[in-house]
């Protein structure tokens, strides 16, 4: 025995509704709010929607649920009620159908996570998987007639949702992803791809929805339509969005969808709809556009790609003097912070005396402390052009999403940057803005995964990128850390990431660092020590009682105490005898001068 929803498609292209956060918003409810919630606040509104779809012309609605899962809840206070917000948003569809009196279908709506899976990420595919079949479960004790899932840019996740789906219920499953104009997923599928993947692992119709609007959206239904001829659906945005007047509009009139719609009809595609910025009114105009069309016109159209023949050249990546130096010479960095304000020429005349006395290259800072400061990227450009001494780029993921993150990095390649200190960052509430918001798509770990995607010569979900960087990815230990197994074994994880050096943070003993280093077992990448010279007795005390991460022993701590007035000519003889009994040890040193002191690391090495 056939399923409903399956036979009628047989029977000829079936319609969808539009967007509901769209016409939620028009309605006034802010983007801040969580539309999933409403269906618990104003379910009469979510009603109303479902039931102006239905009277367009509408055959298929789509529940309110499209970010009702475990972790886009979360950011409202709402995890403990997926399976509450599901249920409801699947009666409240079910009952706008009853109300409305028309026969149509009920499509459990279920959007991607919000976060990326690992390894760039931190939730790994079982947990996913569990979030998925929470959702679903909800959306079938609500009575759903099918499962949709839409909007997906990584088919890996999509595949763990439909895998998962399968699992749980015999329903339909329609699986759409997301594409870009040049008709590849944000993780670099290909349209062909995603059918193979989809239709394997059980998908009844699969797919594409939201992207860039209709136009683009043709040519990638075309190429799934000719895969295998199964069943295609086509959902697309009503153009591209401008804000106006501080609110998003789109700009693709009912008129101009309906044609698209037609066209995708004509390609092949059963099951059409809208996505973001659809209306009723849009929806409309499509459902008479349909009418119009007869089955025979939907032939599949076949598509290949044209033959083009491209003179390649190979681009020869910048050297890196750092690399050629790492393991065979002891290297010397020293950590500049840029400046707070625009002007950078007092750090450019530092950077150069360091030069002069032999240092191999400079760290630069990225906002430590969560402080506002010149960009880094720009600070390390200007000394490795105008002062020609290599920069070792500290890079955080605390202010950067992963879209920001992997163009910032293009950025700082194509400049000539190639050293990165991959760290996670200090949170904003040390720093003098404690109320900004942090981001950490990824953290520390994740980011050397994807510097090395990006050396393989693709980003971060797998998208070819051209031409291969050619970065040096750093590391960061701290042998003073207080949960140090918690430690070393995110430490492992950076070496198993792909890590070529290390970097400590301060050390002030030999003991220290030797103890760090036999639980470790043996460590294949160069190991940089962290020293940071002491100024004075109470800076000592200061880093050692308010500075997490460093620890200052007590011998030292005397030794500054006792040294008095003298305490900068103490603190750099410290320092020397700590270089000299770590030596044998490490393959470099991270000179860290406080309060800008810079004169004091080229003491120390002279």
């Amino acid at each position: 025995m056939g399923n409903p929803f399956i036979d009628r498609l047989q029977e000829g292209v079936l319609l969808a509704d539009g967007a509901m956060g769209t016409m939620l918003y028009a309605k006034g409810i802010s983007y801040e709010r969580c539309f999933d919630e409403v269906n618990l606040s104003n379910p009469a509104l979510v009603e109303e929607i479902h039931r102006s779809y239905l009277a367009a012309g509408a055959e298929l609605i789509e529940t309110n649920s499209f970010g009702a899962n475990r972790f886009k809840l979360a950011e409202h206070g709402l995890e403990d009620k997926v399976r509450l917000i599901n249920l409801q948003a699947a009666k409240v569809a079910r009952a706008a159908r009853e109300v409305a009196g028309v026969d149509a279908f009920v499509a459990g709506s279920v959007g991607p996570l919000g976060r990326p899976l690992g390894p760039i990420g931190r939730i790994e595919a079982g947990e996913a998987a569990e979030a998925f079949r929470e959702q679903v479960e909800g959306l079938l004790e609500g009575g759903v007639d099918l499962i949709l899932f839409e909007t997906f840019s990584d088919l890996e996740e999509l595949s763990i949702a439909v895998r998962t789906a399968r699992s749980v219920c015999g329903l339909p499953v329609v699986a759409q992803v997301t594409m870009a104009e040049d008709a590849l997923t944000a993780s670099g599928a290909t349209p062909e791809e995603v059918v193979a993947r989809l239709r394997g692992l059980g998908a009844d119709v699969v797919g594409v929805n939201c992207s860039v609007g209709p136009q683009p959206m043709l040519e990638v239904v075309e190429r799934m339509v000719s895969v295998d001829g199964g069943p295609v659906s086509a959902m697309p945005n009503a153009g591209l969005p401008a804000m106006v007047g501080g609110r998003f509009l789109y700009f693709s009139t009912p008129r101009y969808m309906a044609e698209r719609a037609r066209s995708f009809v004509q390609a092949g595609a059963v099951l059409v709809g809208g996505c973001c910025g659809t209306t009723p009114e849009h929806i409309a105009a499509m459902k008479a556009a349909l009418v119009e069309a007869q089955p025979s016109q939907r032939a599949a159209r076949v598509w290949s790609a044209p033959h083009i023949e491209v003179e390649s050249a190979e681009q020869e990546a910048e050297p890196s003097s750092l690399r050629e130096k790492l393991g065979k010479q002891f290297v010397v960095s020293v950590e500049m912070d840029p400046p707070k304000g625009s002007n950078p020429s007092k750090l450019l005349k530092a950077a150069a005396m360091l030069k002069e006395v032999g240092v191999d290259a400079v760290n630069i800072a990225d906002s430590p402390m969560a402080r506002v400061r010149m960009s880094a990227l720009a600070v390390g450009f200007l000394i490795s052009r105008q002062v020609g001494l290599e920069t070792i780029l500290h890079f955080t993921t605390r202010d950067r999403n992963l879209m920001a993150i992997q163009s910032e990095l293009l950025g700082a390649h194509a400049v000539g940057i190639r050293a990165i200190l991959a760290l996670t960052g200090d949170p904003p509430r040390l720093g003098d803005y404690p109320g900004a918001t942090a981001v950490y798509d990824v953290d520390s770990i994740g980011l050397i995964r994807i510097l090395k995607r990006l050396n393989e010569g693709h980003d971060g979900r797998g998208a070819s990128i051209g031409e291969p960087t050619s970065f040096l990815v750093g590391c960061a230990l701290n042998p003073n850390a207080e949960d140090l197994e918690l430690e070393l074994d995110r430490f492992r994880r950076k070496l198993e990431a792909g890590a070529d050096f290390v970097m400590t943070q301060p050390v002030y003993d030999v003991e220290t660092l030797l103890g760090t280093l036999d639980r470790i077992g043996k460590v294949n990448i160069p190991i940089i020590l962290g020293v940071l010279p002491l100024q004075s007795s109470r800076h000592a005390e200061y880093l050692h009682n308010e500075v997490p991460g460093i620890t200052i022993p007590e011998p030292v701590r005397e030794r500054m105490r006792l040294a008095g007035e003298r305490g900068m000519e103490e603190g750099v003889a410290l320092a020397r005898e700590l270089l000299r009994e770590a030596r044998p040890y490490v393959q470099g040193a991270y000179l860290m001068p406080s309060f800008g002191r810079y004169e004091q690391c080229a003491e120390i090495l002279r």
